[in-house]
């Protein structure tokens, strides 16, 4: 019996039996359908989760703060923590270690770093006409900027080290209230009329004597603080998206941090700039330190070794690689879970098919005595068997394959509210798997049948009603 044959015999016993291979062949529908869409459903919340991880900073993104405390903290998976002390010139100090320059050039000479950027951040009050606005500055690198493929709606990122510009986040509208009415956007709805691009934008640095100023303050000699200057700011670009479309650096204000340490210079002139560490006498140290740095690795893979070496200089450093392999985790967990409920469902429809095959051979018994007796080989019959449990399986993969598309655009449809990129995602290698492993069961589910049908006796088999 050639492979023809074989394949022309199997189909033509099936389909003598349409109703019982109808439904034995909806069992296996149902269970391909139920494991699949239930294997997409942790894959979608993984795919989803890595997606919003990837939106607030990317995997391969670290930040970097100063340890005031001198100490560095080491936390174990158990939850214990380990502190030491971190200061390399004289453990008993506990001196505080800060990010200035010279702690950027040796975290920029890090195996595996590819950008290193001080940020130098400030809190600003912004005005323009009747609308007032508190704003968060953020000045980084030229490097990083350029590196950090930030889209403009208008205009484009800051090019100057010089001249202070302004790159405004898509959602940094919403932080300016009417002066009048004191409303802000989420209370009225309405975006307000605010034109970073071509009117003129007032930016007062600092807000503590503009508070005080206004509400009567005075100094420690009892003279009434003055009224801090005020300084004409210009755009150089609004990043691209709406005003609820949230992201890593969608509520900043980004600029050149170079332009940004002189603009600080010149408006806290003898003054110590807020969030700068100051002396025991309360004077500001002659450098500017950072707030942090913005280090970006060239492999996910090297981010947590580069994270380590890092805290070996005594500073503090995050990433996203932390949470996403707390997210993978979860979602492993998640998706043996899920994929054992679908499971159950696959394993009844293999029940569903030995029995059709079992069934199939009661009542072929007389057929396959007569093939016996002429001569055929009792791999052939057993192939038969093997064939026809394969092409259940197959036909009621292919079936189930299809619902699971439907079912899983009727559920990311229903969800698409709550998930952007949609709860369930199936990749084609779990549709190439599904299918495999639907005509695996069905031919496995054949097995014992088939071997029952070659070893039944041939005069037996011939003498059968």
């Amino acid at each position: 019996m050639n492979k023809v044959d074989l394949l022309r015999m199997s189909l033509s016993s099936l389909w003598r039996r349409k109703l019982r291979t109808v439904l034995t062949v909806l069992g296996v529908v149902v269970g391909t359908a139920s494991i699949v869409v239930m294997i997409s459903l942790g894959l979608g919340l993984n795919k989803s989760s890595m997606e919003q991880i990837e939106q607030y900073g990317g995997l391969t993104t670290i930040t970097v703060y100063p340890n005031e405390s001198g100490y560095s903290y080491t936390i174990y998976s158990g939850g214990g923590v380990m502190i030491e002390s971190s200061s390399s010139s004289d453990s008993s100090s506990n001196e505080p270690i800060r990010i200035d320059d010279a702690m950027m050039e040796t975290l920029s000479q890090i195996e595996h770093v590819e950008v290193a950027s001080p940020v130098l951040s400030i809190s600003a009050l912004a005005k323009q006409g009747i609308w007032e606005g508190n704003i968060y500055i953020r000045g980084m690198s030229q490097e990083a900027l350029e590196k950090m493929n930030l889209e403009a709606a208008e205009g484009t990122i800051p090019t100057s080290e010089d001249e202070l510009q302004l790159f405004y986040g898509n959602t940094v509208i919403t932080n300016f209230y009417n002066a009048r009415t004191q409303q802000y956007y989420w209370e009225t709805g309405e975006l307000p009329e605010v034109d970073f691009m071509n009117d003129p934008m007032f930016v007062i640095f600092d807000m503590d004597a503009y508070y005080n100023n206004k509400y009567g303050g005075t100094d420690e000699n009892g003279t009434p603080v003055p009224a801090p200057k005020k300084y004409v700011v210009p755009a150089c670009g609004v990043m691209a998206g709406g005003e609820e479309e949230y992201g890593e650096n969608s509520s900043y204000v980004l600029c050149n941090v170079n332009a940004l340490k002189k603009q600080l210079t010149k408006a806290f002139k003898g003054k110590a700039i807020p969030g700068q560490p100051t002396n025991s006498a309360g004077k500001p140290y002659k450098e500017i330190y950072y707030d942090e740095a913005y280090i970006r690795v060239d492999d996910m893979d090297h981010v947590e070794e580069v994270q380590e070496q890092i805290r070996a200089l005594g500073l503090q450093a995050n990433s996203n690689v932390e949470w996403m392999n707390q997210v993978k985790e979860q979602s492993r967990s998640i998706q043996a879970a899920l994929g054992g409920i679908g499971a159950v469902s696959l394993f009844v429809a293999a029940i569903g098919i030995a029995n059709t095959m079992m069934m199939s051979i009661y009542e072929r018994t007389k057929e396959i005595g007569v093939m016996k007796v002429l001569g055929c080989d009792l791999s052939a019959i057993r192939n038969m068997f093997l064939t026809e449990a394969g092409f259940i399986g197959l036909i009621g993969g292919a079936i189930g394959l299809v619902l699971s598309y439907i079912i899983s655009a009727v559920i990311n449809f229903v969800m698409k509210g709550m998930y952007a990129s949609g709860i369930s995602y199936i990749p084609i290698y779990l549709a190439v798997v599904a299918l495999v492993f639907a005509v695996f069961i069905g031919m496995l589910a054949g097995l014992f049948p088939a071997l029952r049908a070659m070893r039944l006796s041939p005069l037996a088999a011939i003498r059968n009603e």
